[in-house]
Parts: structure tokens; sequence; C-alpha cells
């Protein structure tokens, strides 16, 4: 997601029921303020006040008219207060007024309730009446856009040694007279008859939303030294409403300098043809949330000797019991957040790189709590952590394949219609041992509705993980593609020095932060796996009537399990139940085939998944 990219605007709109009446001779006059948290440096969390309803005369059971903006961001924790007083006088003062009672909640509780409607009980001495919050996108015309699929054929030779290195620039005319880029096509190399990839503009970046308005085209050969420097091959204009009516299939290139050297001898520089110009919805992660989706939640916790002896307080590991580690604050910045989107509040927990009991076998992935990976609410994470923390001794390797592939394992047994997406937590303190097993699953789980957010805890080099995170050019292994950028990393340096005690403010300010930064991309990682197979929103009212999670018993699995249990802990095929011992030269004692053989099962079951 582009950090730049405006926030969705929610109109909440509201009423109450069974209000306190605190009027002698009439009913209560009743109106309600609202309040959003924000993040002081001094003080921790506080409230400011973001709006307020019409009062509403002589009413206990009011619908408030007015409608409150908001920025709906998902990667915040955006804490809400409503807040109602009997109004008694023109003052603006809120002491001037009989308060009737306030309700607390997330906006995040508000849009992942059904029909993104939630009722809660106002809080007050008496604990008297309800207060109902329905949030709704606000539409800001971004919800078309144009589908193009575009050749060119005969465009003219600029290179003198060989042929054109074409690509396009797509602008929308400014009313001062100037343009804005709103679209450039990669460039095809040594061809005058390209066949550029199918790409989507938004019909508001295209021509504001007038479909009549023309915005232009223009075709380049690409030249090395960039700037100014490519040069023109021609230009066209189109509008929104031609293109998509069919009429016009094809538009020629005109270059002006060469038709006026030219003359009446000059026909065009070249065609573009329009293979697909099609109108198609845009749907926004909120629609697909107001229409039922659920976001399951996987954790992975490295535990690894780099991470320092637990019991010392230098450790990544260690628990002070006055401030919580990195680890901790990673888990609770992000899951604080998320859990809002699931209604069962369970996580699976995993941790890797562990000699676990009983036999204290190294282990690449097993449960946090060494006995089942499904556990309840954060604080169910917390108390696995701890779990773990007691009874395991930190070794290593530093392995991110296993838990990519059990959460992609997961993933692929959603039933197909976009009910369900699975984001997966990492977080590490090392240099990622397994880098080319970690780039096949990766690119083997962009097919799939998942996520994978990387945090990174110490003073390790990261500089590896780039690689993972794919934002400009699309992960890339052993001659295969990634189909989409499914991978987010954040190192948590970025915000926190280590050393020193750390305040409950300044913690909390610190995981705001965080999560602000590695949630980032979710949403538009989601928009687009739905986008790639076609998969469009189910109407609110269809929120209750899911397809339950539930695979015919003869129904073979999607996704390879690539592993075997033993003593209740998860072996990873590839990754023995009594591996040779871990040799810090050497690596971990891993047999090669098995990998091949597991990866080689990975691919032909990954290919009959239900998501494609």
């Amino acid at each position: 997601m582009n950090p730049n990219a405006p926030a969705t605007k929610i109109e909440l709109t509201l009423s109450a029921k069974n209000l306190k009446d605190s009027d002698v001779f009439s009913k209560s006059d009743p109106l309600c303020v609202i309040f959003e948290a924000f993040h002081s440096a001094d003080a921790g969390l506080k409230y400011g006040e973001r709006g307020r309803t019409e009062c509403v005369k002589n009413c206990l059971n009011p619908e408030w008219n007015s409608k409150i903006i908001i920025d709906y961001m998902f990667e915040e924790r955006q804490r809400m207060k409503f807040e109602i007083y009997d109004i008694d006088s023109g003052s603006q003062a809120l002491s001037h007024h009989d308060f009737l009672g306030r309700a607390e909640c997330d906006l995040a509780d508000i849009v992942a309730s059904p029909f993104s409607t939630l009722t809660l009980p106002l809080k007050d001495l008496k604990q008297k009446g309800t207060i109902t919050i329905h949030a709704e996108e606000v539409n800001e015309g971004q919800t078309e856009s144009m589908r193009f699929i575009v050749h060119g054929i005969g465009l003219d030779k600029k290179d003198f040694f060989g042929k054109s290195d074409p690509f396009l620039n797509i602008y929308r005319p400014v009313g001062d007279g100037t343009r804005q880029l709103v679209h450039r096509t990669e460039v095809i190399k040594r061809t005058l008859n390209p066949e550029w990839k199918p790409f989507s503009i938004s019909v508001r970046a295209l021509c504001q939303g007038d479909k009549n308005r023309d915005f232009i085209i223009e075709c380049f050969d690409y030249d090395n030294d960039g700037g100014s420097r490519h040069d023109l091959i021609g230009i066209t204009t189109a509008t929104v409403n031609k293109l998509a009516s069919g009429d016009i299939t094809e538009l020629e290139l005109i270059n002006e300098k060469k038709k006026a050297k030219k003359g009446k001898k000059y026909k065009n520089s070249g065609i573009l043809r329009f293979e697909l110009a099609k109108l198609e919805q845009e749907y926004t992660f909120l629609d697909f949330i107001h229409g039922g989706l659920e976001l399951e939640f996987t954790v992975s916790v490295d535990f690894t000797a780099s991470n320092g002896a637990v019991t010392v307080p230098s450790s990544l590991h260690f628990c002070n019991p006055h401030s919580s580690n990195e680890y901790q604050m990673a888990i609770k910045a992000v899951l604080e957040i998320c859990q809002a989107y699931n209604k069962t509040k369970n996580f699976s927990a995993y941790g890797f790189g562990a000699q676990i009991p009983p036999s204290y076998a190294v282990s690449h992935l097993f449960p946090l709590n060494l006995n089942n990976s499904e556990v309840h609410g954060i604080e169910g994470v917390m108390q696995a952590y701890a779990t773990s923390l007691r009874n395991t001794t930190l070794y290593g390797p530093t392995n991110f394949s296993p838990t990519i592939n059990e959460a992609a394992r997961k993933a692929a047994y959603y039933p197909p219609g976009g009910g369900k997406y699975q984001i997966l937590l990492i977080i590490t303190d090392g240099v990622i041992s397994d880098m080319q097993q970690t780039k096949n699953a990766i690119i083997m789980a962009s097919t799939l509705p998942l996520s994978v957010i990387i945090v990174g805890v110490g003073d390790a080099d990261f500089d590896k993980m780039d690689e993972l995170d794919s934002d400009d050019v699309l992960l890339t292994a052993n001659g295969r593609t990634a189909k989409r950028d499914i991978v987010q990393f954040v190192p948590f340096r970025k915000f926190f020095k280590r050393g020193g005690m750390v305040s409950p403010y300044e913690q909390e300010r610190l995981q705001y932060l965080l999560a602000k930064e590695v949630l980032a991309e979710v949403p538009t990682q989601i928009v687009s796996y739905m986008k790639a197979n076609n998969i469009i929103p189910r109407p609110p009212q269809q929120y209750q009537q899911q397809q339950p999670d539930t695979m015919q018993m003869n129904q073979s699995p999607p996704y390879p399990t690539n592993g075997h249990q033993q003593n209740g802990n998860i072996y990873p095929s590839y990754a023995p139940a009594n591996p040779p011992a871990y040799d810090e030269a050497m690596g971990p004692g891993v047999n090669m085939d098995q990998i091949n053989v597991a990866f080689t099962n990975h691919v032909n079951v990954q290919a009959s998944a239900p998501y494609f």
C-alpha cells in the first residue's frame, strides 16, 4: 500500500435507545459527541473530539441525522469514544450539560461487525440505554476502473542499429493546461509490434470520473539515458466511453514533427490496438469485510540461540516483569488490531529453531504452547510464548520455510469464494538459513489467500529480507516468479532503540508505530488476491450465510502437510524428528533429497488447489 495514499473515509450514523430521562418536565434532548484517541508523547493515550450530532428534542430513542466522517486505516488501532449529553442550553461546553452515558470501542469493531453495525451498552452511574453505530464507506468515485490489453502494430523504428524498445505513458489533462501521468507500461525490448501486459487504471485517475473526457496516450522508444531523451514515437487521445463501447478498437499514433516533415506522404507512426478496454467494478478492502471476509492469523516466533539465553537481561527473549520485550510488543501490536476481523479470536501460534521436550530434538515448527497450535486471544498467545520460554532450549538454525508452508497449507483448505484470508506474522532476530527454500515457499504461496509479515527484532543484519519484500519487482527463484507481492518486512529498530526501561506510554506508542508499518500493505494484498481470482464481495445480507469451513472426509488436502507428528510436535518432512546436532559452521544436518522431494510434492499438489 502506498503510504501516501489517502485513507478510506467512513461515514458513521448513530442512534440510541432507552436513554436516561434527566429533565423534570420533559424528556431529554440528547446530543452525541464522538472522540478518537491519539498518542501523546508525555501522557500516553488521549481523546480528541471528532464531531457532534445535532440535538434531538424531547426524545429518549434518538436517531441522529448528522453523519460523522472518520478516516479509517486498517493498520492502526483507532479507539473511539461516544458520549451522550442532555443539552440544557446553547453552551458548547460539555460540562454545562447532563451526562447520559458513554461507550467505547475500536473503529475496527464497527466495520467488522455484521452489516457494519455495532450496538453497545452505555456506561454511567445507572448503566441505562444503548448506542448503535453504523459505518459505511464513503464512495468518492473510485469504484470503477478501466482494464486494458494493448498491442502496438507497425511502430516506427527509432534505434539506428535495431528496432524500437516501446513503452506507453498515459496522462490525464489537468484544468490549468498541464497534465498528470496516471500509468506507465513496461518497456518491450526490440520490437515494432509490442504486446504490453494487461493493466488497470481507476476511472477517477484516468478522467476524474468524466468518461467523455479525453486522456492522452504517448508511445516512446526507451533510451538508456532516460530523462527526456526517450524518443517519441507518437501520440493519440481517447475517452473511456469510446473505448468501452467497442466502437473504437484501433487508434493511430501521430508524430507531429514527422508529419510536418513528410507532409502528405505521412500516414501514421503506428497503431495501438485495444484487445481489451473494459470497465470493471473496483472493490475495496471494506467491501470484502462487509461481505463477511474473515481474517485468520498465525504467529511464528524465533527460538534460535542467537536471541541470547532467556535468563540474561540482554536476551531478546528476556521477560522483565515491568516491561515487555520486543517479541511481546510485536505480538501485541499486530494482534490487537487483527483480532477485530476474526469472530473466534483464535490464533495459530508456533515457534521454530528450538530443542523441544520430551526428546529435546530440534524442531523447525512446533506449537507455541507445546501442545496445540490454536490458542484463544492475545493472552493465549502470550501464555503459550511463556510456556515455550520455560520448557525449550534455544538452538537453530533460522528456517522460515516450514512455517510459511504450514500457513499456506491452511490457506489452501479455505473454501472458494473469498470468505477467509490468512495472515502470517513471523518474528525473528536473525538471518534466514533456508533462504532458497523460503523464496520457493513464498512464490508457491503467492497464489493463495495469504500475506506474510516479518518483523525483525534486535540488531542483526536484515539486508537479505529486502529480497523477500518485493515491492518493486516480484520475487523470482529457480525460474519461477511470484504471482503477487505477499511479504512485508519491518525491522523493529526502526522505531525502538534497545537499552533501558520502556515506559508504558512509550511501549504503547512503539506498538502503534510498528503495527501501522507492518499492516499497511495487507488491505492492498487482500484486494489484489481477490481481483486476480475474479472474486467479488458478497452482499452484506449474506454475511451470516457463509460456507462452513469443513472438508468432506474423502477429499484430499489441496496442499501437502509435508510433515509428521511425534510427541505432539509437528515436524516438516525435511526436518527429521531426530536431526543431527546443529553445527555452527556447517548448519543443520538436513537431507537435501528430502527437501527436493517435499518441494516437488508441494508443487504438484498445489496445482490442484481449489483456488485455481
